[in-house]
């Protein structure tokens, strides 16, 4: 008679317990983990190409990170940062700061989750313009909060049976190199897209009533979609035109996973607000606002806050992690797991019929699959889930992406070894094969 495992045993009570509506993508009940390994309730390893969902890029438990958590457990743990405040607050506010390159002075506020950090920057914006309406783009994603779901460029199924949603949010085309319109070139991409918004704002919302654009650098959920070269610039522009605020979301782009610490160094592009979030606490809940000091400061005080925001715990973990990024050189290390990457996904996209397509920055990287590479035609959900139940049964957690799910990303921690590298991507390989 065979003997149910631990893990099995303890998935059991997930759909005894949890909400049908939170998502999986495996079915591996964690126990602990270490820099880019992973460990079920009965001791199997996992290579980690997920992350935490981009989360990790320091690598589980890193021992700096965890000093950091101990010291500051034994000293302070909460007493939100609108009662009392604390050094490390104004620390991780200040480092993040100096990071950017904005026009003026600069701020930063710190909440718990990205979907929070956004919210939050649609609001500053709409304080400081006087206007009401925000742009993003098909295939975004922004979070899942109200105002989040209404921005995000996906509906099913994270608008299903959900609304009715926030008001005045457009979407405009965003321009997918490997998907263009019909009879564009890729030449003339970004400038189409840009053209498609110019007519957005004669024909959908007036240019004056709109207060914001939203826009990842990279496309995380979205299937890792890198808009066409020029095309951040070209918003940057269209902006400045007409007095829009520009929102750059670096939530799952930024910390080094695109191989600048943030994605939109690569058009050298100056934002309004960014929103940050994931890599920044290393795993624990801590997001943020950074942006032109005079927009942080538009909205009246009292408007912007949460108990949690900032926690002091997670602010230790954070400035952890900025020493961890320069001590070990984690954004370089970024460019060459991602060349590794690349090399191999663009080799299989040369050789295998199933993969479409092989794109991204940095160790930011993912692979489309198709079922026609000629049609282009998405590989059916149930086939990518084989293949990344296939990636599980062999010891390697990876996730998928895209509005179609057949987008095959990679997460992994920038501390991964390289044999932890190239044995997740051989077994990749011999999953898609298989």
């Amino acid at each position: 008679m065979l003997t149910k495992s631990k893990s099995s045993a303890l998935w059991a009570q997930r759909a005894e317990l949890v909400s049908n509506g939170s998502a999986y993508y495996t079915e591996i009940v964690a126990e602990r983990a270490e820099n880019a390994t992973l460990w079920d309730a009965d001791g199997k390893p996992y290579i980690d190409f997920a992350g935490g969902i981009g989360t990790i890029n320091v690598g589980h438990c890193h021992p700096k990170v965890v000093a950091a958590i101990r010291e500051q457990a034994g000293k302070l743990l909460h007493t939100s940062f609108h009662v009392c405040a604390y050094p490390s607050y104004f620390e991780v506010c200040r480092t993040l700061v100096d990071s950017l390159t904005l026009k003026g002075p600069g701020k930063a506020i710190l909440f718990n989750s990205g979907s929070e950090a956004v919210e939050n920057a649609v609001k500053f914006a709409r304080a400081f313009t006087k206007r009401r309406a925000v742009i993003s783009f098909q295939h975004s994603f922004h979070g899942r909060t109200l105002l989040c779901l209404t921005l995000d460029g996906k509906h099913k199924p994270l608008r299903s049976g959900i609304g009715p949603f926030a008001g005045d949010v457009y979407h405009a085309p965003l321009p997918n190199p490997y998907r263009p319109p019909v009879g564009v070139k890729p030449e003339q991409l970004a400038e189409y897209a840009l053209t498609r918004l110019d007519e957005m704002l004669l024909t959908d919302v007036a240019p004056e009533d709109v207060a914001a654009i939203i826009i990842e650098p990279v496309l995380g959920e979205g299937g890792f979609i890198v808009p066409s070269e020029g095309f951040l610039r070209g918003l940057r522009r269209l902006c400045d035109r007409h007095g829009i605020l520009l929102i750059i979301d670096e939530v799952q782009t930024g910390f080094g996973r695109t191989g600048k610490f943030w994605a939109m160094e690569h058009e050298g592009v100056t934002p309004d607000l960014v929103t940050i979030g994931k890599s920044l606490g290393a795993g624990l809940p801590i997001s943020g606002v950074i942006g032109r000091a005079e927009v942080l400061d538009a909205a009246p005080m009292g408007a912007i806050g949460g108990t949690y925001g900032g926690n002091p715990l997670a602010c230790a973990a954070a400035l952890a992690v900025f020493d961890i990024f320069k001590e070990e050189g984690l954004v370089a290390r970024s460019q060459k797991i991602g060349e590794t990457v690349k090399k191999r996904f663009d080799a299989w996209a040369q050789s295998m019929p199933i993969v479409g397509d092989s794109r991204g920055l940095g160790a930011m990287r993912a692979i489309e699959l198709v079922a026609d590479k000629k049609t282009k035609e998405p590989l059916a959900p149930a086939k990518v889930k084989a293949i990344l139940k296939k990636c599980e049964h062999e010891g390697l957690i990876v996730i998928k992406a895209g509005i179609h799910d057949n987008v095959i990303r990679t997460l992994m921690p920038l501390t991964i070894p390289e044999a932890d590298l190239n044995r997740g991507l051989d077994i990749l390989e011999g999953a898609l094969k298989a």
